[in-house]
């Protein structure tokens, strides 16, 4: 009896400092648009927000295309997919030794494809960092389980090792180039989910680096492990917000919650714009995963049912945006080009974190890439993953066991590229 009045004890004890986390709460009017403590509201903007995709989004293209030298735009949009970070790591990188790679104008980035959008907006002087931080070895233990922790604060795992990856790579060096790129006019933009609105927010990185000091590294680097913090994997990241009146904290998850890539706030997929604003524009989608996967018995265990149940999401959202990008592609004369993870390709799954299996990723993207085996249509890439002969045992064998398919995208004649003053 005594041990069980103990053990009730302990429970009590646990539910109560379950009750002890607090959090500011929002008003229930707000006169003002809230804004970061110590920064201006024009930072960030809603994806539904009109005002912000007239004003915003489309008077930076507009001044962006004037100023490059051919008028041309390249659009860069990468995706969520855990993991599978590595592939779209190693295709850039792969990209830039095939000699092709475009100066992106706008590079935008979600949960993984937001961790590697400041590498992608810095260019290839940047591809060495790159490959440090995603070919493996950095990401391996980033899934550490919290145990009793579950019951103090939300989610499985540790976030520590994901700020601390994070925090790594942001450097002083990286806030000063992306913000002296961000003063010639090119848009660095990643997608948050704010849960308490349950709406998409699209952070512009460069205004916030331009602001500079230690506020700066830090709400670059609180966006970022946000964009990439899955719920129920990771905790929430709380950005603490005011207005003219008041203070409160908002809560920030994964974007892939909400979107799971893009290439324009999602109200310029349905308002009129100038016609012209876009026109012959080059965008590029890189997918970090799978559009689709061979069935197969999904084991009894969390992390298997999270890692499917997460793909799953990913999978169906990105069919989903692909649609709308190609339609809005076509509707104003862009240029569209996509890739992702073949079918074929032996993926685990956006929650392996094991070193060789991303080092493996990593690679296969750079030689997709690097042999101009990587960009394709929309009609071609779902032919590929419907035309797929047996897929690949999806077995986890040692590094280097299992094989690797070729590069089943057809090398495709790239659109113009343009330099930049």
């Amino acid at each position: 009896m005594k041990t069980m009045r103990l053990f009730l004890l302990s429970g009590t004890l646990i539910l109560a400092a379950c009750t002890t986390v607090q959090r500011e709460p929002a008003p229930e009017s707000m006169l003002s648009t809230p804004a970061p403590m110590g920064f201006q509201s024009d930072i960030r903007y809603a994806s539904t927000d009109p005002k912000a995709v007239k004003s915003r989004f489309s008077e930076i293209i507009q001044h962006r295309r004037a100023v490059s030298r051919d008028h041309a735009l390249n659009i860069l949009a990468l995706s969520g997919g855990g993991s599978g970070g590595s592939f779209g790591a190693g295709a850039l990188v792969g990209f830039s030794q095939q000699g092709k790679r475009p100066q992106f104008d706008v590079v935008t980035g979600v949960s993984a494809g937001a961790l590697i959008a400041p590498f992608a907006f810095l260019g290839p002087a940047w591809d060495a960092r790159l490959d440090r931080n995603f070919s493996g070895a950095h990401s391996e233990n980033f899934l550490i389980p919290r145990w009793l922790g579950v019951l103090f604060r939300p989610g499985l795992y540790e976030n520590e090792p994901l700020v601390k990856f994070v925090d790594d790579f942001v450097t002083d060096d990286m806030i000063r180039e992306v913000a002296s790129q961000a003063a010639l006019g090119r848009l660095l933009l990643v997608a948050t989910t704010d849960l308490d609105k349950e709406e998409t927010i699209i952070w512009d990185m460069g205004q916030i680096a331009a602001h500079g000091g230690k506020a700066a590294h830090n709400l670059f680097r609180d966006v970022l492990v946000a964009s990439a913090s899955i719920p129920g994997v990771f905790p929430p990241i709380i950005i603490p917000v005011e207005n003219a009146s008041s203070r409160y904290d908002e809560m920030h998850v994964d974007a892939s919650a909400t979107v799971p890539f893009f290439v324009a706030p999602a109200l310029a997929y349905v308002l009129p714009l100038d016609p012209d604003t876009l026109k012959g524009a080059n965008v590029y989608v890189i997918v970090n995963g799978q559009l689709g996967t061979a069935p197969q018995t999904t084991p009894v265990d969390t992390i298997s049912i999270l890692s499917r149940s997460f793909t799953a999401v990913l999978q169906h959202r990105a069919r989903s945006e692909i649609a709308l990008t190609s339609e809005f592609a076509q509707k104003y004369g862009m240029n569209l080009r996509l890739t992702a993870i073949p079918v074929s390709y032996p993926f685990h799954g956006p929650l392996y974190f094991h070193a060789s299996s991303s080092r493996e990723l990593f690679d296969y993207g750079v030689a997709c890439a690097r042999k101009g085996g990587l960009w394709t249509t929309v009609e071609q890439l779902v032919a590929l993953d419907e035309n797929v002969p047996s897929p690949i045992s999806r077995k986890r064998e040692p590094a280097g066991k299992q094989p690797k398919p070729a590069c089943p995208l057809e090398p495709l004649d790239m659109p113009p590229t343009s330099t930049r003053p």
